[in-house]
């Protein structure tokens, strides 16, 4: 059993016991967190696919942690120029846990 869902403007296919890294959500470590947006639900030969959502399919997920991604360099060079500019930044991420898959 696994269901394609959308957090902010990524999707994911998850199955009962992973773990994704979405982007930061406002629910501290440890809380139980409900997503609603499901695009597609598959079990065995039941697939059901939303338009643009399900209404009846639930995703139970537990804040596991608030980690950061790893660091993303942007380095400009510009030749003959003596310019170069290089910046940094890290994406701030939530792991989520999936609990339950409920129709």
């Amino acid at each position: 059993m696994y269901a394609i869902i959308q957090v902010g403007s990524s999707q994911f296919k998850v199955a009962e016991g992973d773990v994704i890294n979405v982007d930061r959500l406002k629910d501290d470590a440890g809380k139980g967190v409900t997503l609603d947006k499901v695009l597609m639900y598959a079990k065995d030969k039941d697939i059901r696919i939303g338009q643009p959502y399900l209404k009846d399919v639930k995703i139970s997920a537990k804040v596991v942690n608030h980690p950061l991604a790893d660091k993303v360099i942007a380095f400009k060079y510009r030749r003959r120029k003596d310019s170069c500019t290089k910046n940094g930044h890290r994406q701030k991420l939530t792991a989520l846990n999936i609990e339950k898959i409920s129709v």
